[in-house]
């Protein structure tokens, strides 16, 4: 049986019972998406104070990837239409991934290589990609960083979600498309690192992997989330 899929967001107001939320329009950030929700069906203005947990709720006949928020009372929040992702002419595609911010324990961090023929080839990236359906997200993630590093790692904590919409990038699809990728990020350690390996079948996103000491990172081609992910603080074990 196909699974339908959806990605949804949800929050719930301090000392209260019942969580609200639903899909998230294509091309929306995830956190514009719950204050429009909450407004749209509550008529409460709201303002999002961190993400809460990210997983999906599978059944037989649907897989849904849910974010869940933090949010509190917001009065100053200034109510209007959220814009999504411009419309154009494209296919649409809307996926969820999962990535990580992976050191081991001296402090190197772990990169893999995007190969040719796919977005960002050439640049490095966080290890990861999008969750298969029947998956939850950390087990996606764990999952690709072997694939594509050859490493076993361990969840340390969920950093936050990202999204980003990229229009007209030629893919593996062979055509443009008007993609939207919702991607938890997550902080990963890697407590007996070996010499990293690419073990996923040939024809795969990624072209090789390494690890860097971060005072080489500013010296690399580097996607944006990358960045984002070396520049929080780091966390004590």
């Amino acid at each position: 049986m196909t699974r339908t899929r959806v990605i949804t967001v949800y929050g719930r107001l301090p000392g209260a019972t019942d969580e609200i939320g639903g899909p998230i329009r294509h091309g929306e950030d995830p956190a514009a998406a719950v204050v429009r929700l909450f407004r749209e069906s509550a008529g409460v203005s709201v303002a999002v104070s961190g993400v809460r947990d990210v997983l999906a709720l599978i059944s037989p006949d649907r897989h849904e990837d849910r974010v869940l928020f933090d949010v509190e009372p917001d009065s100053a929040t200034v109510l209007g239409e959220e814009e999504s992702a411009a419309e154009s002419e494209l296919p649409k595609g809307q996926r969820f991934a999962a990535y990580g911010f992976v050191t081991d324990l001296a402090g190197r961090v772990l990169l893999t290589e995007i190969a040719r023929g796919f977005p960002g080839a050439g640049r490095w990236h966080l290890p990861g990609g999008g969750t298969d359906v029947g998956e939850q997200p950390a087990e996606a993630l764990l999952r690709e960083l072997y694939e594509e590093t050859g490493q076993r790692g361990r969840i340390v904590e969920l950093l936050g979600v990202t999204h980003r919409c990229s229009q007209g990038l030629v893919g593996p699809e062979g055509y443009p498309m008007n993609w939207h990728a919702v991607r938890a990020l997550y902080r990963v350690l890697v407590p007996e690192p070996s010499a990293p390996s690419v073990t996923e079948a040939a024809g795969g996103s990624t072209a090789a992997a390494a690890w860097f000491e971060p005072a080489e990172l500013a010296g690399l081609a580097v996607t944006e989330v990358v960045q984002w992910a070396a520049s929080l603080p780091a966390t004590a074990e």
